[in-house]
């Protein structure tokens, strides 16, 4: 007699009720997915809805499954634990405390060793940002490197950004102010999700770079002013960029959670940020919640200072991290840096085929 469900009694999926059709849609055999791209042959939704397990057998490796249809195969009890904990390669996120200190890597290393490469992807994540020395310091090399991740993604700076003062630019970046902390694009659909920028030159005064961890910041406003969080994690706001060709514009919370409540982005921008007009009691409760936002932005609680030399590119998460710099002075030196974006399919892809090559 057939079942529909196999309840397992044994192992690491002890207490695990499997159902038939879940089993059958995951049959990896050559008439049932493409052996190249493991994409389905067939359409799983017109299996039918009665279908059932004939037979099947378990040991500690496989569980070997006969169907009703007809079809049959074997599933590693390994990879069917790990897709249903959802246990995934990328690492998760770690706070940063006050024994934090840069995460640097050498470029030879990490293009010419797999496991350096993980390692550097693996710390990333955990971090939100790597540094990478001993690029070379000649235009172009930022899109060089960040190919041999994946795509660079274009937008309407081009596919590649030049960070240097000019006269009358159309963003703040373009000068020699000083840049608070500050989220990259909070107005894109969606919002560029990794940020590159390379040096190649940094001879003037001033110029220092930041990082600053909003998922710390998030975790700590959460736990001491939870009327500010629950502000800042409901109410949207508006970003604007306008320039003679083009106005991207989008609604968000600055703090942005998932469906589960955990921290999923972060859009904090001063110079591109307009609040809703909320009720006068809401209003004032947000314009302190995001003053304060500001202050812990920009105090060393949650910084990391330094100097980016020629041929260093710090990589950084758009959605977790803040920037700034120091303002500069343009007679005391020439100071270039060039930028491009990628998103995160393209590290997290790579990091995952890395790890089940």
């Amino acid at each position: 007699m057939s079942t529909q469900f196999i309840k397992i009694e044994e192992g690491k999926l002890k207490g695990i009720k499997l159902n038939s059709l879940w089993l059958r849609e995951r049959l990896s055999g050559e008439d049932y997915i493409d052996q190249n791209n493991l994409q389905r042959l067939y359409e799983p939704s017109l299996l039918d809805d009665n279908l059932g397990i004939n037979k099947y057998s378990l040991d500690d490796d496989f569980l070997k499954v006969e169907f009703t249809d007809g079809s049959s195969g074997k599933f590693s009890i390994n990879d069917l634990f790990e897709e249903i904990n959802f246990i995934d390669v990328i690492p998760e996120k770690k706070i940063w405390d006050e024994k934090h200190n840069l995460k640097i890597y050498d470029n030879n290393d990490v293009l010419g060793d797999n496991k350096k490469l993980i390692e550097m992807l693996s710390t990333f994540y955990e971090y939100g940002y790597v540094v990478i020395q001993n690029t070379k310091a000649e235009e172009n090399e930022v899109i060089n490197f960040a190919e041999k991740l994946g795509p660079v993604r274009s937008t309407n700076f081009g596919k590649l950004f030049n960070v240097v003062s000019k006269p009358n630019p159309n963003d703040l970046a373009y000068t020699a102010l000083e840049l608070k902390s500050h989220s990259d694009n909070p107005y894109r659909k969606p919002v560029p999700g990794i940020q590159l920028l390379h040096c190649i030159a940094n001879e003037s005064t001033g110029g220092d770079s930041s990082l600053v961890d909003g998922y710390s910041i998030s975790v700590s406003l959460k736990k001491n002013h939870p009327d500010y969080y629950k502000i800042l994690t409901e109410t949207e706001v508006n970003f604007k960029f306008t320039d003679v060709d083009v106005i991207l514009e989008d609604r968000a919370k600055i703090i942005d959670l998932d469906l589960n409540g955990n921290f999923k982005q972060i859009r904090f921008s001063g110079r591109l940020d307009y609040v809703p007009l909320l009720e006068d009691d809401q209003l004032k409760i947000f314009y302190k919640a995001r003053k304060f936002l500001y202050e812990l932005c920009n105090s060393d609680e949650f910084k990391i200072k330094f100097r980016l030399s020629k041929g260093m590119i710090a990589m950084f998460d758009n959605l977790r991290l803040l920037h700034g710099r120091t303002k500069f002075d343009p007679n005391t030196g020439f100071r270039h840096l060039q930028g491009c974006y990628i998103d995160h399919d393209v590290t997290e892809g790579k990091l995952r085929r890395l790890v089940k090559s």
